[in-house]
Formats: structure tokens, sequence, C-alpha cells
């Protein structure tokens, strides 16, 4: 059976969380987590141009197969809403620049996916996917477990067959998306 990788990435502009599983014969294997720190940049834009080198850099090291990214949740600071849509945008501008399909889902359905409850902690959802997939050191920030979380739901939920939004490159993008266009 082929081997598939996940990348899931937790967009953010303070700290970007990524983690990597890899499934082998239908069982999940842990890979990687770790975070990208944006905190000492003050530049927006370079906070963004990092997040896409990163997310590249990712792509083209661990070849996924397949990115799961956590939505952003709506709150009610546009400002920070609206920072938070730019860098989960270019997180998958760089996934679909290499004609990955990038998969969302919200920060509720990771949960459920992950503790069987939607409105579990950041902590639970690291506890249960330290169980799952037995890695040893809890990072210091939850925004990696949080990512691998979202790479995880993807996988319970069936990989890219999946109901969540789903982009297989520009032109997909594009046409599921025609309200959004101006020309």
């Amino acid at each position: 059976m082929h081997e598939k990788i996940i990348l899931g990435i937790d967009p953010g502009t303070t700290i970007m969380g990524f983690g990597l599983i890899k499934i082998v014969k239908g069982e999940m294997q842990f890979m990687q987590l770790n975070e990208l720190i944006l905190s000492k940049y003050d530049n927006h834009y370079l906070k963004l141009k990092h997040i896409f080198n990163r997310t590249l850099e990712l792509i083209d090291t661990y070849l996924p197969d397949e990115i799961a990214l956590e939505a952003p949740f709506f709150g009610k600071n546009v400002q920070s809403m609206l920072k938070l849509g730019r860098a989960q945008g270019v997180a998958m501008a760089a996934g679909l620049s290499r004609e990955i399909p990038v998969i969302e889902y919200s920060p509720k359905k990771i949960k459920m996916a992950i503790t069987g409850n939607g409105n579990a902690s950041k902590e639970q959802v690291a506890k249960m996917l330290q169980s799952l997939l037995g890695f040893n050191t809890m990072p210091k920030n939850l925004d990696s477990t949080d990512a691998l979380a979202a790479a995880v739901c993807h996988f319970f939920n069936g990989g890219a067959k999946s109901k969540g939004k789903k982009y297989t490159g520009w032109n997909a993008f594009v046409s599921q998306n025609q309200g959004k266009i101006k020309s």
C-alpha cells in the first residue's frame, strides 16, 4: 500500500505550528512537530514571507501528499482576523504552488476528531496526541500540537476525500471562489 505524508499547519502571526505524520498500511506514525517563532519580527509582511518560505521548505523536505490547515476561528478583533487570514492564505499558497491538496478544518472539528469533545482545551488535545502517536516531549507552545492535530484530524476524516474545504491547485481555488474574484 502507498505511504502517505500529511503536513498539518496551524497558521499564526506570532507562532506558526506544524506537524507531520506518515500513514503506512493505514496506521499513523509520528514524524515531527515544531514551530516557527514570528514574534521577533515587527513587520507583518516579513512574517508572511517567513511563513511562505518555511512552508515551502517543509514541503520540499518532507514531500507531503496533503496539507491540513486549521481554519481561523472567528473572533471579535477584525485586525487580528485579517492578519490570521493572511497567514493562512500564505501557507495555502505555498502548498498550492507545489500542487498539493490543501484542506481546512475548523478548530472545533479538529478537537472533536482528536478528543471527542469540540470544546477540549489545547492541553487535552496535546495529551491525546501524545498518547496516540507516542512522542516523548511536549512542546513549550501548543501551536505545534494544534498543527499535528489538524494532520491527525485529516487522517481520521479519510484524507483528501474529506468534506473540508479542499483545493488541489490554483484553478480549483479560483473555480470554487468565483464570488471572491474581481476582474
